[in-house]
């Protein structure tokens, strides 16, 4: 019930920050640049990339929300914002380094890893680590990472799965 609140409250800011008030638009960043800047995080390995990517995010954020015609999807949408802008920083730091985008892209990477899984996470793909962290870190639903990753709900699924299948056999490996 209260996560259910918690999200009228969020579509309630959204429709007041698309009418013009700015207090809803501050309380909207308050409660959404955390997550942003976690999801950033994960995406790029990088503390202060991750700073980056969500101040771009919201930049994107407030010149499109005007636009957003559906506030219940201000959750998928900003995500797939901020996905985007952390692949185009992502891309932006492997042009300039020429190291391939799977050692840098890292994003369930952190200094300990929790009983193995965040390490094996970072031997999958970039896709398939995103999908992952955006369903298990996010809690995006099959819906809304589709709407995220602008593909299919049917590849998203499948990726899930081949994601999941691929870790299964990295953690059946090193048990």
């Amino acid at each position: 019930m209260k996560h259910e609140l918690a999200e009228i409250e969020d579509h309630l800011l959204v429709m007041d920050a698309q009418d013009g008030n700015r207090k809803a638009l501050e309380q909207l960043v308050r409660r959404w640049q955390k997550r942003l800047w976690q999801h950033a995080y994960l995406l790029t390995a990088d503390p202060q990339a991750a700073w980056d990517v969500t101040q771009q995010s919201w930049l994107g954020i407030l010149k499109g929300l005007r636009k957003l015609h559906d506030p219940a999807r201000f959750k998928a949408w900003a995500y797939r914002i901020t996905t985007n802008k952390a692949f185009d920083w992502i891309k932006k730091r492997n042009a300039r380094k020429e190291v391939p985008i799977e050692s840098i892209a890292d994003p369930c990477r952190q200094e300990k890893p929790e009983h193995g899984i965040r390490e094996l996470l970072q031997k999958l793909d970039l896709k398939k680590r995103t999908v992952l962290c955006l369903y298990y870190y996010e809690q995006l639903n099959v819906a809304e990472i589709s709407v995220t990753l602008k593909v299919p709900k049917g590849t998203v699924k499948s990726r899930l799965a081949n994601a999941r299948h691929e870790l299964k056999e990295l953690w059946q490996k090193n048990c």
